[in-house]
């Protein structure tokens, strides 16, 4: 159990960050960067090494908090102790830190390899029969272990007391291999999450919050580019195959608030652990016009945020790239329930355009810590929270997550936020 500090720092920690998510002042600027490579690679650790030892990044997390304090128990990196997993797998869509094929450094993050996976004349077969296209060429192009579904023939399935056809189909080596490969593969991951379990409880125990989000969603259209199309043809389609978009993000979002409404319902006892979060991907600047926007991409974001925000959740939404002219459309939600997070967006027009809506998390520069002096870290410090800061509603972030810097514009970035986001 915590101590009477820890348990006194943890309390204080959840109001300072509770309070801003409401748009609130707290007694000062809470402070959640995501430093886990940061982290790893300042205790003397690789991102190679992390991948294929759970337990290592969960050390360097202990390490972290004990030194620098921040307002939030530190995140763990998302393929943590997968490497193995991600061997047997054998995934053609990323590469990873330590993977055999050594495409990428050890001290890198995770690399998606993008490429369309559904192919322009797969397209009647993708929407006549979308779980047989997913079976026959989606996963067999995506991941290796899976190559052997491209030659199940899946029309010939019926509803049959009879599942002989079926039993001989399975007990092919290949498909045995997979089967196996599945039982490894799902031990592994349980494993897994009991270091990660461990890891959160123990900084619980040392005075650290885990805001987790117990419910999640996505945008639709992020499904079809970032998984079928790819970015390029993704936006090819918006003019040349916009039925097929439509007929997708449409059905699709029907399924997405059935599932929404079902965590919901799930964790309606909860009370301030009532998080939920949703990334998104193609929605920034420039990818889409204002149309494209408003009807492809924001119709139903704003059902989600709204879906989850009607149930009482906050609403967690990371935005990746520019986010500027977007602003305007965030503001169709649910008052002082959504915090959103920006990698890149003019800091002035989203305080003055979100001010009274909702709180603003992020804006701030990674590189400057990264490459900057250290008296640039502090005067950069002191311009976001002189913009965002006013009025309360503002969690300090950066843009994105922290790699190799300076420990002396670690330490400096954050001594500022403590000082001068004090109210």
């Amino acid at each position: 159990m915590p101590t009477n500090d820890a348990k006194a720092n943890y309390d204080a920690r959840v109001k300072r960050v509770m309070t801003a998510a409401a748009n609130q002042e707290p007694d000062r600027v809470p402070i959640m960067p995501g430093m886990m490579p940061f982290a790893i690679d300042y205790y003397g650790h690789t991102m190679a090494e992390v991948t294929y030892n759970a337990q290592i990044g969960v050390d360097c997390a202990y390490k972290f908090i004990e030194e620098f304090e921040p307002d939030n128990a530190m995140g763990f990196y998302t393929n943590a102790g997968k490497g193995p997993m991600l061997e047997l797998m054998a995934p053609k869509s990323c590469t990873w830190p330590g993977a055999p094929d050594k495409r990428i450094p050890d001290n890198s993050y995770h690399q998606f390899i993008e490429f369309p996976v559904l192919e322009e004349d797969e397209m009647p077969f993708f929407e006549r029969d979308y779980s047989g296209w997913v079976i026959q060429k989606g996963l067999p192009k995506v991941v290796g272990l899976l190559e052997p579904f491209a030659k199940w023939n899946t029309s010939a399935l019926g509803v049959s007391y009879d599942a002989s056809m079926l039993a001989a189909t399975f007990s092919q080596p290949e498909f045995r291999n997979i089967i196996e490969t599945f039982w490894k593969i799902d031990d592994m991951n349980k494993e897994i999450q009991k270091i990660h379990a461990a890891g959160t409880a123990k900084m619980a125990e040392m005075g650290y919050p885990t805001f987790g989000a117990g419910v999640g969603g996505g945008v639709p259209f992020d499904q079809y580019s970032d998984f079928f199309r790819g970015t390029i043809d993704s936006m090819v389609d918006m003019y040349e195959n916009r039925g097929v978009i439509e007929r997708f993000i449409d059905e699709r979002i029907d399924r997405q608030i059935a599932g929404i409404k079902a965590s919901t319902a799930a964790m309606a006892h909860l009370k301030d652990e009532k998080w939920a979060s949703i990334i998104l991907h193609k929605g920034m600047d420039g990818f889409m016009n204002e149309e494209q926007y408003v009807n492809l991409y924001w119709k139903h974001l704003r059902m989600i945020i709204n879906e989850m925000t009607a149930a009482g959740f906050k609403v967690y939404v990371y935005t990746e790239g520019g986010y500027t002219t977007r602003l305007p459309h965030l503001t169709e939600v649910d008052k002082n329930m959504v915090v959103y997070h920006f990698e890149k967006v003019d800091l002035e027009l989203a305080k003055k355009t979100l001010g009274d809506m909702a709180c603003i998390a992020g804006g701030f520069p990674v590189w400057i810590v990264e490459q900057g002096t250290k008296q640039q870290v502090i005067d950069e410090v002191k311009r976001v929270l002189d913009i965002c800061a006013p009025g309360g509603g503002y969690i300090f972030e950066g843009g994105y997550s922290f790699g190799e810097a300076p420990i002396e514009n670690v330490m400096a970035m954050f001594e500022t936020v403590r000082k001068y986001g004090v109210y």
